[in-house]
């Protein structure tokens, strides 16, 4: 008797050709002017993640500059974005043969109608692969365990507190060094690691970066604070375009002050590259 067929698997998505690139695409209006229906599948609780934003905002500026790769990009998280239509206004700075700079804002109307700007990015663009190859640095991977040695919300008994749509858009395996906060036991030490990628497989490209670095949970966990920790103003560099493969993403905080906590985010490739660097400011509810 014939051995039955094993199930066919599913095949993996392609830059271009993904959810995450579905939802981030936008709809040009007139120049320089975009809409787009910002998913709730990149919710936390109910608001859409920042990183998810970012790359909304970074692909409208990659259409708009003369340049397609972020190489810096900065933005201010002004009200909290909710999932439905937006507008995206682009506005050109400068433009060089290198670097090509932008400005961006994205829109909402709240109940009575009026518009109200949710986000607004600064960014500087040019193209990662003209790049040399030149790498002088101190900078090392993040050590943490194989993939099949860290945890994701699918290995925990039930859904992890806070946990959201957007879970189910990521493959994240969390360093079990970093995991206290989901025992109850928070490590104090303000550190968070993952394997990163898409849930699709998708490999991640410049636009994606702008994602991971903002897709782990919060640091504060591990100080052993929970509840929402939104983000103030997040800076992100583009160091290199990223090899095929997962990434490892490296968060760490330093110093709670005030109610204000900072994370600098470390993004490597399989190539171990040192492919994205970040540090962003945010509020943490205390009490």
């Amino acid at each position: 008797m014939p051995e039955a067929a094993s199930a066919p698997t599913a095949p993996q998505a392609t830059i271009g050709d993904s959810e995450f690139d579905r939802d981030t695409a936008l709809t040009a209006r007139a120049p320089g002017v975009y809409d787009i229906d910002l998913s709730a599948g990149w919710t936390i609780i109910s608001a859409v993640n920042g990183g998810y934003l970012l790359a909304v905002l970074g692909r409208a500026l990659a259409d708009a500059l003369p340049h397609s790769d972020p190489f810096t990009i900065s933005a201010h998280y002004l009200t909290a974005s909710q999932p439905g239509p937006a507008v995206v206004r682009t506005d050109v700075v400068r433009t060089g043969r290198t670097l090509s700079t932008g400005q961006a804002s994205l829109f909402q109307r709240d109940d009575e109608g009026n518009e109200i700007e949710r986000i607004r990015v600064l960014a500087s663009y040019g193209d990662l692969d003209s790049l040399p190859d030149d790498v002088r640095t101190t900078a090392k991977p993040p050590a943490f365990p194989p993939m099949e040695h860290c945890f994701g919300p699918e290995d925990g008994p039930a859904p992890v507190s806070g946990s959201s749509a957007i879970a189910d858009r990521l493959m994240l395996k969390l360093d079990p060094s970093t995991l206290g906060w989901a025992l109850g036991q928070p490590s104090g030490k303000g550190e968070m690691r993952a394997w990163f990628g898409l849930a699709d497989g998708r490999d991640a490209d410049p636009l994606s970066l702008l994602l991971a670095v903002d897709a782990l949970p919060p640091t504060a966990f591990e100080i052993g604070i929970s509840g929402w920790v939104p983000t103030v103003e997040l800076t992100v560099h583009i160091r290199c375009r990223p090899a095929p493969g997962p990434l490892r993403v490296s968060i760490t905080t330093r110093n709670l002050a005030g109610g204000f906590l900072e994370e600098d985010a470390e993004v490597w490739d399989s190539a171990d590259r040192l492919v994205a660097q970040s540090r962003q400011l945010a509020r943490v509810r205390l009490g």
